[in-house]
């Protein structure tokens, strides 16, 4: 179990991380402005080209169509020969950028030049707009009075299609309308009257306005931009964790293997040794041999005898745990009596709760029936549950063992003692490998940690259910619950079927 300062050293260590990689994006970021020449992000200036270049190719048609439009409805005002050049300029000044557009997309992203190219855009769509301004020739060659209206209506239109397609980048799109309505503007105050001071601020607002929409709109892309680049930064980081995740899964399952073969092999190593120390000892303890001149020597062979058995119990008990976590644990399942292997379990540890002065209750339910099971790991677990109870128990105390019905149909086994009981923040160290809580560690004797932790795992693997309940100073109770579908009661009976032949036979 992690010691409390080792926890605190792990949160310190990765907070300092967070604010180290915080500290980095910042420092990154700030870089990013620096370089960028649309003062947002260097890696995004070519989004935005892409998405401008892009934009310029997708309405290259309709905007021509539109030029058309117009250069027909204003050769009802101005001659023919003077729309047609109008129109043929702009489209051609429109082909220039669209040109400028395609040779972007097809250029080489690693070689990206976001200055180069934005005042290559810039170039561009001045010259564009320069066209579009050449609409306020048109008076020169008709009545400017009755063109008036339709010059104020083609600037409105050329503006607002012109910052529509060319919003993802703010300067093109100033280069691009600024021209046309600053020239057809003084036109028409030029002109004066009423009318022409009207129209020609309508035409400057306007230019404002669909400035500012084609700004909202940029602030809106780059939004999105943003967006998809922090996904795509957090997909990276998954990904990142999911490869250190699965490398450190590789590690610990390496690492599990390489323990569970140790313990394969130490474990015949150890008990070798250790089965002809404890022989050795138990018999040197009995004085088979004859007795013992000095006293001392019966003492310490019991000493030996008992820290060899401690060991042997510490060994299995780790092979035990291993094979469980190793999934290596296999049960042999047969039908055995709960009530049977509580007895046998209570008989076991009845001279050990008298020599503590324990007083060890046995209560059972009627005619339970019997369980299917692995006899072997479930002695274990009530072994278990009494050894700890009586361990924990102080002397003159009380151990109650229950075999008994559970709620849902299944089969129990309590374990309830009046010892010291276990603090509420301390059962889950309790219930983890190696874990004892600091009450039961002064005033118990010295295990291994590893009990209940099997019991639990061998209840899983029985696919019940293991709890405990505790309170300081009203002692601990302790629960293995088997579920209903291995008790035998549960199964459905076994109806064998007969042939007409036989029902025959007997009734002739």
């Amino acid at each position: 179990m992690t010691s409390q300062p080792a926890v605190i050293d792990d949160v310190r260590s990765q907070m300092g991380r967070d604010s180290k990689r915080a500290a980095q994006k910042t420092v990154l970021d700030a870089r990013q402005r620096l370089t960028s020449s649309t003062g947002t992000r260097a890696d995004f200036d070519f989004e935005l080209m892409q998405d401008y270049a892009q934009g310029r190719l997708n309405a290259a048609l309709p905007i021509a169509g539109i030029v058309s439009i117009l250069a027909v409805v204003a050769s009802f005002w101005v001659p023919v020969v003077f729309t047609t050049l109008w129109a043929g300029l702009v489209v051609l000044s429109l082909l220039i950028v669209v040109l400028m557009a395609q040779r972007f997309r097809n250029s080489d992203p690693t070689k990206f030049n976001a200055r180069q190219w934005t005042t290559t855009f810039i170039i561009g769509e001045t010259v564009y707009g320069m066209a579009w301004s050449t609409l306020a020739l048109f008076t020169l060659v008709t009545d400017a009075q009755t063109l008036t209206p339709v010059m104020f209506a083609m600037v409105l239109v050329s503006v607002a299609a012109n910052s529509v397609a060319s919003h993802a980048l703010p300067s093109a799109t100033l280069m691009s309308t600024l021209p046309v309505t600053l020239t057809v503007s003084g036109n028409l105050i030029a002109l004066g009257g009423t009318l022409n001071y009207t129209l020609g601020a309508v035409v400057l607002f306007g230019e404002i306005f669909f400035v500012y929409l084609a700004r909202q709109m940029h602030a809106a892309e780059l939004e999105t931009i943003s967006h998809q680049s922090e996904k795509d930064a957090l997909i990276g980081e998954l990904e990142e964790a999911r490869q250190m995740s699965d490398e450190a899964r590789r590690h610990a399952e390496q690492a599990n293997i390489a323990k569970s073969q140790f313990l394969a092999t130490m474990s015949h190593e150890l008990r070798t040794p250790l089965n002809a120390i404890i022989g050795f000892s138990e018999v040197l303890k009995s004085e088979l041999l004859g007795p013992h001149h000095v006293p001392q020597y019966k003492e310490y062979a019991g000493d030996i005898h008992g820290s060899g058995q401690h060991l042997l119990n510490l060994i299995n008990e780790l092979l035990d745990l291993s094979r469980i976590e190793a999934g290596k644990y296999e049960l042999n399942e047969e039908v055995v009596s709960l009530v049977d292997i509580a007895e046998d379990c209570r008989r076991m540890m009845e001279l050990r709760a008298k020599a503590k002065g324990i007083e060890l209750v046995y209560n059972v339910g009627n005619n339970l029936p019997r369980l299917w099971g692995d006899e072997r790991a479930i002695r274990q677990v009530v072994l278990n549950l009494l050894s700890n109870a009586i361990k924990f128990t102080p002397q003159a105390g009380k151990v109650t063992l229950v075999v008994t019905r559970s709620g849902d149909g299944g089969q129990m086994v309590s374990v309830k003692d009046n010892g010291p009981g276990i603090p509420e923040d301390e059962i889950e160290t309790v219930l983890s490998s190696f874990g004892q809580g600091s009450l039961a560690q002064k005033t118990a004797e010295q295990g291994a940690g590893l009990g209940l932790p099997i019991v639990q795992k061998i209840m899983e693997l029985h696919q019940g259910r293991f709890d405990l309940f505790s309170k300081l100073r009203f002692g601990t109770e302790v629960i293995a619950t088997f579920p209903r579908a291995r008790v035998m009661d549960a199964l459905a009976p076994v109806v064998e079927k007969r042939n007409r032949l036989e029902i025959f036979s007997e009734a002739g």
